[in-house]
C-alpha cells in the first residue's frame, strides 16, 4: 500500500508583518484541531528563510483533502499567507524504502 503524506509550505506575503496576537491564537488553534482529527504529522516555524514561515506535513485521504486543510488555515483565509503544496511518498522500512 502506498503510503502518502502533504507538505504544505506557508509563505509570507506583504500583510504577514501585520499579523496580531488574535491572529495567531486562530492559527494555533487550528494546528491543535488538526493534531486531534490525525491531519497534523508534524507542523514548525522556519527561521532564516526570507519569505518562507512554516511548513505542515498533514496526513489526508487525498491530495483534495489536504488542499482543503490548506485552505482552511487562518494564515491562508485571513491573507497573511499562502501555501505550496506537495505530495510525498513516504519512503521507509515497511516499503523497503520504494525500492
Amino acid at each position: 500500500m502506498e503510503n502518502w503524506l502533504y507538505v504544505m509550505i506557508i509563505e509570507k506575503t506583504k500583510s504577514f508583518n501585520k499579523i496580531t496576537r488574535a491572529v495567531i491564537e486562530r492559527h494555533v488553534a487550528n494546528m491543535k484541531s488538526l493534531d486531534e482529527e490525525g491531519h497534523l504529522e508534524l507542523g514548525g516555524v522556519f527561521k532564516g528563510y526570507p519569505g518562507v514561515a512554516g511548513m505542515y506535513i498533514l496526513k489526508a485521504e487525498s491530495y483534495e483533502k489536504a488542499e482543503e486543510l490548506c485552505k482552511s488555515e487562518p494564515l491562508v483565509l485571513e491573507g497573511y499567507a499562502t501555501y505550496k503544496l506537495k505530495a510525498l511518498q513516504v519512503a521507509n522500512k515497511e516499503n523497503h524504502y520504494l525500492l
